[in-house]
């Protein structure tokens, strides 16, 4: 007897080496995070209970060992200089193409023509007027149409029957342009803001329904299980699980709303000009054609363009980086 009790003493103190630096080996290659990230996760993976406030602890530690990779310090310059560079190139095309003299300066201004116009129309005033008008009721816009769509498209997507006989109709709604709206908008409100909230909405609603409805149809089925396993309502299940998983499709349909209400509002302020509606860019642009004025043509062009590009890289890029970021979906991406 106390010859068989040795070997079988010693066995652990020959496998436990061997033991230690496969896992060591394992946590090193599968994770390049801080130590202080990786008992988060063994903490939360070793816990007896199931709680939410558990799950969310091993969720946000999976997302850093996962977005750890692609974090990069420090500011990227390439950012900033890559866009800049891409604007004297072409800024620079623009003045040589002026010089060739092929139009008339007064049908083809140079950059210095528009800029001393854009010195102009500042000194007057009337270049802070048209950018608050416009950038207040586009973001008044949008934000209300996100109101109105998030409900409907969660219940479109969760509904099979409303689905089908109201989708057709979402869909023919976001392909319909806009601008068709304006002459019924003015007929119905007349010329005042609501006729350029009406057409904001009409462009940016059907927008954001689709891409939430998108966004629902890629979440695995495996979420709704687990929602109905853990006795989920109708309405955690929409609110706690279904928007938070079809986030991507969502903030995709967001983007693509914001462009269309855009777009939106410029045409509305195009058409519907005098009454009670304020001076926008959409306006701007119409003085300047009733002007004949290329330079101011040119300037609110210009500033619609910039309003579109700054709220793109101030708001939606940052959000989608770190939504990517968060679902360690950044590794390989150019962004």
């Amino acid at each position: 007897m106390p010859s068989n009790s040795s070997p079988v003493a010693e066995t652990p103190k020959v496998e436990a080496p061997l033991v230690e630096p496969v896992e060591s080996a394992e946590t090193d290659e599968a994770t390049s995070s801080t130590p202080s990230e990786n008992r988060k996760v063994h903490a939360a993976l070793t816990r007896s209970s199931t709680g939410s406030a558990d799950l969310r602890e091993l969720e946000s530690g999976l997302d850093s060992l996962q977005s750890d990779a692609v974090r990069k310090p420090g500011i990227d310059w390439s950012r900033i200089l890559l866009p800049v560079a891409a604007l004297v190139v072409l800024i620079l095309v623009w003045q040589f193409y002026v010089s060739l003299g092929f139009k008339r300066r007064d049908q083809v201004p140079g950059p210095m023509d528009v800029l001393g116009q854009f010195g102009t129309l500042w000194a007057e005033g009337s270049l802070q007027e048209a950018v608050w008008t416009s950038l207040q009721r586009g973001l008044m816009g949008f934000l209300i149409s996100v109101v109105i769509a998030t409900p409907i498209g969660l219940l479109l997507a969760q509904v099979a029957p409303l689905r089908r006989a109201f989708g057709p109709l979402i869909s023919g709604l976001q392909v319909l342009p806009s601008v068709a709206w304006v002459p019924a908008a003015i007929i119905w409100f007349g010329l005042t803001d609501a006729t350029v909230y009406f057409v904001v909405f009409m462009g940016a609603i059907p927008s954001i329904i689709n891409g939430l409805i998108s966004g629902v149809d890629q979440i695995p089925p495996q979420y709704r299980s687990v929602g109905t396993v853990l006795g989920a309502s109708r309405l955690q299940m929409a609110v706690q699980i279904i928007l938070p998983a079809a986030l991507p499709g969502y903030l995709g349909g967001l983007k693509q709303g914001w462009a269309f209400s855009w777009r939106s509002l410029m045409a509305a302020e195009i058409i519907a000009v005098g009454g009670t509606i304020g001076f926008g860019l959409g306006s701007m642009l119409n003085q300047g054609r009733d002007l004949a004025d290329m330079t101011i043509v040119m300037s609110a062009i210009l500033l619609i363009l910039a309003v579109g590009i700054l709220i793109e890289l101030l708001v939606f890029a940052p959000v989608e980086k770190r939504l990517l970021q968060r679902r360690g979906l950044l590794a390989g991406s150019t962004r």
